[in-house]
């Protein structure tokens, strides 16, 4: 099916106005199809044609206004609307529906743990044809109103109330309560044996749901989801001047979900992986918290108010994420990863602004290439400094006018400016020009700022105490001329003494890269740990990853600082953080090969100083983790931690150290869906040629496979341990992921270009093959922007590396490394 154009969009929505989708599905004709039987009533506002979209495996009929239509205009999940006259129309269609595997469309899982089955809904972005026919754009709203024939044991959730009748020839009858006007990629479904939790809080039904099998994980967590979901509601209603716009909220953990979450109105879908099988750390309860207070400011940004097109994809996401992050507090968290991320993407070649320009996401395949850490972290990180600029009362009023004018309907980024202009009395429309509408990393600090858009930053300085810790003199703010384009960094020279540490953006109240004057890294280096607000730690943190990063500060080196200062660190979202940068990039693939077991052993050490201090228990988990993935031999784990069970395991496999028979007593153990990806992660990860070849089959030669099992596979198969038996295997991969992605769609595009790239060498060969097949392979457009994000952090790897290689020829043995 081709992707809607933009143009296409437009046309259709000049054309049409659409009132109400009446859909019936019946989920009861067995484990690969269901029905779909829809009327769709809509209104032409002038003479002329459109189509609707669908993606049947069987048409049976489709009907415009009682006039048949043949089944064989249907070309490319599309069906032709001709001839139509200025009034109401109505589209009646009814059609077998395939059910999925991939996440896409309905998505069916048979539980192996009880042998229940489930289904639920991915509509976003292309995927509601898959479903029930409709105009799938998102500016052409309408009401839902859905039926739905289950088997009587289950229970179906939608976008609204859902009553049952039971007695209906044997099955269960669903009515979902009418929609408000919503857009076509936020239907949601959920259907099966539920475990349900339910509530009321401030007069409306609440629910929480997730598969059988896992109730008793839910149960444990209740009181602290309720306690989340109950004080995000009540705070954004604090915030907000538009009360929440639906009739109910229900959160529901579905299998095999391949997004984190969806904010499906009334219905919030979540990954199963935040319903904790095994001891969470602080920061993954943290981050839970989080993605749930994200998801439900969506109901404002993205549900309420809608986009227009996708080129505004960020007024949902970065709203969202600034909201949750404003209501959690988590800015510690959102300094030292979430902002990374965001700055880790737009030094790419792909990156692209916050607010691209119309021309540049022309269709729906690309819109999907902007899902990334512009949209999100970046972007949220510049409504953190709009509001920092404006204040937050005038944000909030701008916000609250841009709810309101648009209630149900949809916006653009100029509707929001205009808002923000009218509250605050500022031009935040020349701000927006300068920030949203252009790319690229600012530097502020060290002996000159490179800037191209003008911050309202704060500069800290630090001093030494009697106890030679570094302790805050003052904080000086800066306007938003102040570091304009091309301008030093400025800084009042009153002070009788220079500090001992001068940092820039401390509060990280903006988005721009950090660096430090000689004389204040120096300080750094030396006492990082004794500074004492996390947030300023985390700052510092993230300057020095940067800084690895561009080359500007050896891998070794910043192995040094770990193994320095993160034994003393206090703050869970830290210590998680910088043992995932320092065990992945620096370990696997900046540093030379000859260097890479000798930083595992300074890592192992680093975490078991953090395990053996009692009163630190929020941070064992990830030191843990950590020390589970880098220590030779691996630590007994406890029988009941399912999940740090399989990670020891998977180290051993990678090792060479277990075999197929660990494999299958650990599964045994646990049955679970979670347990069998597990598995053939670790079957994936085994250093032998027959099980390498059997991995790469189930990966290529199995269409039916679930994404989440080709994201196992995908994460064992490449180990920089077995990069001689992997060599083989290189060249093969590119056509192979090519054809697959072509042929099961973009959620295994993203698969394979995000987990499934072979990273675990830092190799010029590999390069190589990846630009070729960028060149002339015609990846589709998920892949090809995963593979030119692969190459280009390839690129900046080999880079890092180039140095260490030298520093290992002349360090000579690893003892000199672990050293550090």
């Amino acid at each position: 099916m081709p992707s809607l154009t933009r143009a296409e969009a437009e046309a259709r929505a000049r054309l049409v106005d659409v009132e109400r989708y009446t859909v019936d599905l019946d989920l009861t004709r067995g484990e690969t199809h269901f029905r779909s039987a829809t009327t769709v009533r809509f209104t032409a506002r002038t003479a002329g044609d459109t189509f609707a979209e669908l993606k049947p495996a069987v048409l049976h009929r489709a009907a415009l206004d009682g006039h048949v239509l043949d089944p064989a205009l249907l070309t490319d999940g599309r069906i032709p609307l001709r001839g139509l006259t200025v009034g109401p129309h109505e589209l009646y269609v009814e059609a077998d529906m395939a059910y999925s595997r991939t996440g896409e469309g309905l998505h069916r899982l048979t539980d192996p743990a009880d042998g229940e089955t489930y289904v639920h809904s991915q509509a976003f972005l292309d995927q509601l044809p898959r479903i029930t026919v409709c105009f799938d754009q998102p500016d052409l709203k309408a009401v839902f109103e859905v039926t739905v024939a289950a088997p009587p044991s289950w229970t179906v959730l939608g976008n609204g109330v859902c009553t049952c009748d039971p007695a209906h020839e044997g099955r269960g009858r669903w009515r979902i309560a009418p929609t408000p006007p919503i857009s076509t990629y936020l239907f949601a479904l959920a259907a099966g044996p539920w475990h349900s939790l339910r509530t009321e809080h401030a007069g409306l039904p609440f629910g929480l749901h997730c598969r059988r099998s896992l109730a008793p994980y839910l149960d444990t967590d209740v009181d602290e989801l309720w306690n989340i979901t109950c004080h995000a509601f009540d705070r954004y209603h604090e915030l907000f001047d538009e009360p929440y716009p639906f009739d109910s909220y229900d959160q529901v953990f579905v299998p095999e979900f391949t997004n984190g979450a969806m904010e499906n109105p009334g219905l919030v879908a979540f990954r199963e992986s935040f319903l904790f099988r095994s001891a969470a750390s602080g920061t993954e309860r943290q981050n839970r918290a989080r993605v749930i207070a994200h998801e439900m400011a969506h109901m404002w940004f993205g549900d309420l108010v809608t986009m227009r097109w996708w080129d505004d994809l960020w007024l949902n996401e970065s709203f969202a994420d600034h909201m949750a992050y404003q209501l959690t507090g988590a800015w510690t968290e959102f300094a030292v990863t979430r902002k990374t991320w965001g700055y880790d993407a737009d030094q790419r070649a792909s990156t692209h602004p916050v607010a691209p320009p119309p021309d540049a996401v022309p269709d729906t395949g690309r819109a999907l290439a902007n899902f990334d850490g512009i949209a999100y972290a970046k972007g949220a990180a510049a409504l953190r400094q709009l509001a920092t600029w404006l204040g937050e009362k005038p944000f909030l009023a701008g916000v609250n006018d841009h709810l309101t004018r648009h209630r149900f309907g949809n916006a653009t980024l100029d509707d929001l400016l205009d808002s923000l202009t009218r509250a605050s009395g500022r031009d935040v429309h020349a701000w927006g020009e300068s920030w949203l509408r252009t790319t690229g990393v600012d530097t502020i600090g060290g002996q000159r700022s490179v800037v191209s858009r003008p911050h309202r930053v704060r500069f800290g300085l630090y001093d030494y105490d009697a106890n030679s810790r570094l302790v805050l003199r003052e904080r000086i703010w800066t306007g938003p001329g102040d570091t304009g384009p091309g301008s030093d960094t400025l800084v009042s020279g009153s002070h009788a003494h220079a500090p001992a540490l001068l940092l820039p953006n401390d509060g990280d109240l903006t988005y721009a890269k950090v660096r430090l004057d000689t004389h204040s890294w120096a300080a750094v280096t030396a006492s990082l740990s004794t500074l004492d607000d996390p947030l300023t730690r985390a700052v510092l943190w993230t300057t020095a990853r940067d800084m690895v990063r561009d080359a500007e500060l050896p891998p070794v080196a910043y192995l040094h600082l770990v193994t320095r200062h993160l034994p003393y660190e206090t703050d869970a979202a830290v210590v998680d953080s910088v043992l995932a940068f320092a065990r992945g990039p620096v370990a696997d693939r900046y540093l030379a090969p000859e260097l890479r077991p000798a930083s595992l052993i300074a890592l192992a050490d680093v975490c078991r100083g953090i395990l053996v201090d009692p009163a630190r228990q929020a941070l064992h988990l990830g030191a843990l983790r950590t020390l589970v993935d880098s220590a030779v031999p691996v630590p007994e784990v406890p029988g009941d931690d399912h999940e740090l069970r399989w990670h020891a395991l998977f180290r051993r496999c990678v090792l060479g150290a277990a075999d197929e028979a660990d494999i299958a007593n650990e599964a045994a153990r646990d049955r679970s869906s979670a347990g069998g990806e597990s598995a053939a992660r670790c079957r994936a990860a085994l250093p032998d040629p027959a099980a390498k070849e059997a991995a790469w089959r189930a990966m290529f030669e199995s269409d039916g496979q679930s994404a989440t099992l080709l994201r196992a596979r995908a994460q064992g198969f490449w180990q920089p341990e077995q990069t001689d038996l992997l060599a083989p295997y290189v060249p093969r991969w590119f056509p192979a992921a090519t054809d697959l992605a072509a042929r099961q769609g973009p959620t295994v595009a993203a698969t394979l270009g995000r987990y499934g790239f072979p990273a675990h060498t830092t190799d010029p060969a590999v390069l190589a093959v990846a630009e070729h097949c960028l060149a002339h392979g015609a990846p589709v457009p998920a892949l090809r922007r995963w593979l030119t994000d692969q190459c280009d952090d390839l690129r900046r790897a080999m880079s890092c590396r180039a140095g260490t290689e030298a520093e290992a020829r002349g360090v000579g043995t690893e003892a000199e490394v672990s050293s550090t």
